[in-house]
């Protein structure tokens, strides 16, 4: 099935190749006839993120299947998300066996190599990142047997910085895997806060492949676990903790649990009081924006728009990286459409794109917005139109 196909079409196909009518699957999966009816007949773009995670049980299929998550890359490069599974995967961590004998890199060339690697990954640069992200990994390994416990961090880090690349490149199942990985790495020092952001990193690739309760489970006992001092902890501390919690946020929030997720925005506000801006430690961001940011895309997500447009309010954009910031944008758009804004939601995403060209015209996100707006606007604008070519959206 094309990647390049709607939502709805997938949706359609899956329904018929088990002889489901759109009223059984609609029993089934506890959602409504007429969500499926207008997706399949491509009267919206896409549903919630909940809605669609139910369909995809009622059908016993990935919710990648829905969503139809696209490659990051061009398709001529694809053999370079298979190198990072294999360096994810290499032979070299099975017991008694090591990579070569390559000369062992000096430690601080690693870390500031992982952190180039990060500032590609905020900055939206994937195509860059998949070519880099093997050699990387290699590297990190043969700096931790020779360095040790030293070098759990860059380690670690690394596997991270593979796991997150990997959801946006629409492998979930290989994320997972690399998170598992910098879990495991994490342990080679003493670093608890470490430690705790890998699992943050596992429960958000969790969140990514649909298994939202597991996702939000698995951060709160950790957070629970690293729970800091709100009056006395150091501040890396606090946004160890913090990001831990804004994860449980987002998977309640894609549940449609309201309750929840007013109890977890309450729960983060607890954890900022000392921030003058927000911070950034353990490539986690937290702080009085990044709880705005998430409270925008938690309201979002349940379709309240006014309280969503309330809290973007007090996103600053200086606390955010490039693709934070695009993202809170697509949800800030998404709730525009909901309020019937339209204009406005089209001059967001058009701002959404600028940042990121790269990022934007893969995002499922994105693609179903400028899709809604497509099929609520008689006479589309030069804007849309362009934003419409970059994410393959036909009138």
């Amino acid at each position: 099935m094309s990647d390049r196909t709607t939502i709805g079409a997938r949706l359609k196909k899956l329904r018929k190749d088990q002889s489901l009518t759109q009223e059984e699957l609609a029993e089934a999966a506890g959602v409504s006839v007429d969500l499926i009816g207008k997706l399949e007949q491509g009267r919206r773009e896409s549903a919630r993120v909940s809605s669609l995670v139910k369909l995809s049980k009622a059908l016993d299929v990935d919710p990648s299947a829905l969503i139809g998550k696209r490659p990051r890359l061009d398709p001529s490069e694809d053999a370079r998300v298979l190198s990072v599974r294999d360096a994810i995967l290499s032979p070299s961590l099975l017991p008694g066996i090591t990579d070569d004998d390559t000369e062992p890199p000096a430690l601080p060339d690693v870390e500031r190599a992982v952190r180039g690697g990060w500032l590609d990954y905020w900055g939206g640069r994937f195509s860059r990142l998949a070519a880099t992200l093997p050699g990387l990994l290699a590297e990190t390994r043969m700096a931790s047997r020779e360095h040790g416990p030293a070098a759990a961090k860059p380690l670690a880090q690394s596997y991270q910085l593979a796991a997150c690349t990997l959801v946006h490149l629409g492998k979930d199942d290989l994320a997972v895997m690399a998170a598992e990985r910098a879990i495991h790495a994490s342990t080679g020092g003493d670093d608890q806060l470490l430690w705790g952001t890998m699992h943050g990193t596992w429960a958000w690739c969790v969140h990514h492949q649909g298994r939202l309760d597991v996702a939000e489970r698995h951060a709160l006992r950790v957070a629970e676990q690293i729970e800091p001092d709100f009056t006395r902890s150091p501040l890396p501390h606090l946004t160890a903790w913090g990001g831990l919690v804004l994860t449980g946020l987002a998977s309640a929030a894609a549940a449609e649990r309201t309750d929840e997720v007013r109890e977890y925005i309450g729960y983060a506000r607890t954890g900022v009081g000392r921030f003058d801006h927000d911070r950034h430690d353990y490539e986690v961001n937290f702080g009085p924006t990044a709880v705005a940011m998430q409270a925008t895309h938690a309201y979002t997500m349940l379709h309240k728009p006014g309280e969503a447009l309330k809290a973007a309010k007090r996103v600053e954009r200086g606390d955010l990286y490039d693709i934070s910031y695009a993202r809170h944008l697509l949800d800030v758009a998404s709730s525009h459409v909901d309020a019937s804004h339209h204009v406005t939601a089209e001059a967001t995403l058009q701002e959404a794109e600028s940042i990121s060209p790269e990022w934007f015209r893969h995002q499922g996100p994105a693609r179903a917005l400028v899709g809604d707006l497509v099929n609520e606007t008689r006479r589309l604008s030069p804007g849309l139109r362009r934003l419409a070519r970059a994410v393959d959206v036909d009138r």
